[in-house]
């Protein structure tokens, strides 16, 4: 499923997502940057070291061919891509 739309709010902790069909996901910045497949954010929690991003903010969003976006975030990661499918996977979880 493809976004029609991507914004984020005003406060930078909130991704608002508007789905073909009209469904809006509203997606916190620190559960995206939490559920990152980074190489690193993989790793850490392979690990065990689980860390809180409460604080973080989205800073910058860029497109990632028609399949996805790059998230970047306040406490500087920027490895994160997320495809489309993925994003809607964790709307879904949150719902």
């Amino acid at each position: 499923m493809t976004p029609l739309q991507l914004k984020l709010k005003p406060e930078r902790r909130t991704l608002a997502i508007t789905w073909e069909g009209g469904d809006i996901s509203l997606l916190p910045a620190s559960e995206l940057r939490r559920r990152s497949r980074a190489a690193q954010a993989v790793r850490a929690s392979l690990d065990g070291r689980e860390t809180r991003f409460d604080d973080v903010m989205v800073t910058g969003i860029e497109p990632i061919g028609s399949y996805a976006v790059r998230l970047v975030f306040s406490d500087g990661h920027d490895r994160g891509i997320y495809p489309w499918q993925y994003l809607r996977e964790i709307a879904d979880s949150l719902a």
